[in-house]
């Protein structure tokens, strides 16, 4: 099957709950980029983190930006997502590797870097967008995500995302869970969920066990009431197109675009997103020129 994201209530609305499985949307990432092993896992884990965080606080047409920049090896991430549940980003320097960490796992935090913020900025169509922003507190994502929602959004909030990557640097599993405690939640079951929290393996151990996401939220909360609100399909999806380029071209000096014409005989735009590549002949930038000299 697809990916697709699970969105629940918990325990009679003490908690709200989502988990996804997110394997062929990070593998889009990785082929679109050609993301080297700990690039995939820190691009991946910031698709699954961005795409829990824009199904959870946005709606209709709203769609939000995450940059993470902690002045690591791979650079600055960028995220775009959407409460449809697509996403798209990428990062600086796509062919980074390093060596395992001390648990044996990919060195995420030694890539992404903690030197640096998280910033969320979210527009909801009201014209100013609003940017929310914390320093990077791990370099994990999981946890600097979690602590984005508790300080910027005042939701105390658990995050766990995770990328699983083969030596060829294809992607097996990717996936993440998302927990957000609403206000009646008691102490007893905050304690019951921060201790089984605790004992749960990484998502992607349990997705390459054959797990879906309704049992990962079994798995977190055995015996309790799950509600399952929706089922979301989820993909790495951009919204580049020609026309696009065309209106950022025709922005551009007259004086450059007649470069282009004289010197180039034409221009290649490239999307940073998902690396789609559009021509522009020489004719098809004289009517571009045309364009915005006539405005």
């Amino acid at each position: 099957m697809a990916d697709y994201l699970v969105k629940s209530l918990v325990a009679n609305g003490m908690f709200r709950a989502y988990a996804v499985d997110a394997t062929d949307t990070v593998a889009e990432a990785q082929r679109r980029h050609d993301t080297w092993s700990t690039a995939t896992a820190a691009l991946g884990r910031t698709l699954i983190g961005t795409m829990l965080l824009s199904t959870s606080l946005l709606k209709g047409d709203e769609k939000l930006t995450v940059k993470v920049n902690g002045h690591g090896p791979v650079g600055a991430i960028v995220v775009d997502g959407n409460a449809n549940g697509t996403v798209k980003g990428y990062l600086q320097y796509p062919h980074t590797s390093l060596p395992l960490n001390g648990k044996h796992k990919l060195d995420v935090k030694k890539a992404v870097g903690t030197q640096g913020m998280l910033t969320v900025t979210k527009d909801q169509g009201l014209g100013q967008p609003y940017t929310g922003q914390v320093p990077l507190v791990s370099g994990e994502l999981g946890e600097d995500f979690t602590y984005y929602l508790a300080k910027s959004e005042q939701i105390p909030s658990s995050v766990g995302v995770s990328v699983f990557v083969e030596p060829d640097n294809s992607v097996k599993v990717a996936g993440g869970f998302m927990i957000q405690v609403m206000p009646g939640a008691t102490d007893e079951a905050i304690a019951r969920l921060e201790k089984r929290l605790k004992e749960m393996p990484m998502v992607s151990e349990l997705l390459l066990d054959g797990q879906k996401p309704e049992d990962i939220l079994n798995l977190l909360f055995k015996d309790e009431d799950i509600q399952i609100l929706q089922k979301l399909p989820v993909e790495f999806k951009c919204d580049c197109s020609k026309d696009r380029f065309a209106a950022a071209l025709a922005s551009v000096s007259a004086e450059a675009i007649q470069e282009m014409i004289d010197e180039d005989h034409g221009a290649e735009a490239v999307c940073h997103f998902c690396g789609n590549k559009y021509q522009f002949s020489e004719d098809e930038l004289r009517e571009i020129l045309a364009k915005a000299q006539a405005k």
